[in-house]
């Protein structure tokens, strides 16, 4: 089962739905898809279970059953995905399509991407091979630093 997330942003990310149906129309995608969609719900298709939001035990709870994760360039989702060790491909949400109020989403998948941990692409007509590339990815394991950020905001508080 392949899992997709939009994230909840107050803004559509149908672009990424579209190149999705098309995958599957063209049978790139044969897996089962389930999308949360968040304020991109409305988008009609027959090819993908598409919800809007859900609790995040039963988010959580499907990102551990899925195969793969495709998500936009959220770091929640992002971590997320890396916490159940899967694979991710990441696409982020683009201002110059009114996706996002700006690009910080290109430079969270950029590293991400550089540093082994998911596949990010700039653009949806790359998922195609994103996807055939995925099946011999091999995820970095992650591995948290909050403890050393904690002790770095607590050590510039007590400055």
């Amino acid at each position: 089962m392949i899992l997709v997330t939009l994230g909840t942003q107050d803004k559509k990310f149908t672009r990424l739905l579209s190149e999705l149906d098309a995958l599957i129309e063209n049978k790139v995608i044969q897996d089962k898809v389930i999308v949360q969609a968040g304020f991109s719900s409305d988008y009609s298709s027959n090819n993908m279970e598409i919800f809007d939001l859900i609790a995040k035990d039963k988010f959580d709870k499907l990102i551990s059953e899925c195969d793969l994760l495709i998500t936009h360039g959220g770091v929640g989702a992002i971590l997320t995905g890396l916490k159940y060790q899967k694979k991710i491909i990441a696409i982020p949400r683009l201002k110059k399509y009114k996706e996002h109020v700006n690009d910080h989403q290109v430079q969270i998948v950029e590293n991400f991407n550089e540093e082994g941990y998911i596949i990010g692409i700039n653009d949806v007509k790359d998922l195609e091979n994103a996807i055939k590339e995925i099946k011999n990815f091999h995820p970095k394991k992650f591995q948290s630093n909050k403890k050393h950020m904690i002790s770095l905001i607590k050590e510039l508080i007590d400055k």
